[in-house]
């Protein structure tokens, strides 16, 4: 897969921002599900739902099948994995400039 964009990272983050967006992801994450099943847990409309699969769906985070009437959804972990990727570069970034930052500001030992 092509490195992220702006835009891909905008997109993702966004969609993950909300709880509901989240749960749903976690919900996938056993298998593919129909939409409607996936409403069932919420105390939301099926149209609110399907709000937040599309907002999903728009961030490359979930696929749609349609098979007649019915909706199925599914992850993809393959935009999963490009986001956590991007993420854990910047963890890595930063670790390595913190610690030189605690060594520079942490009291050093004077010798007894």
């Amino acid at each position: 897969m092509n490195a992220l964009t702006s835009q891909d990272l905008d997109l993702a983050f966004h969609a993950l921002s909300h709880a509901t967006r989240r749960a749903l992801l976690d919900r996938l994450a056993d298998g593919e599900a129909r939409v409607t099943d996936l409403a069932a847990g919420f105390d939301l409309a099926l149209n609110t739902v399907s709000k937040h699969v599309r907002t999903l769906e728009e961030a490359r985070l979930v696929r749609r099948r349609v098979a007649g009437r019915e909706h199925w959804v599914s992850a993809d972990p393959l935009r999963l994995t490009s986001v956590m990727g991007w993420a854990e570069r910047q963890r890595a970034f930063w670790e390595v400039r913190l610690d030189a930052l605690a060594r520079l500001v942490e009291p050093k030992e004077e010798p007894t």
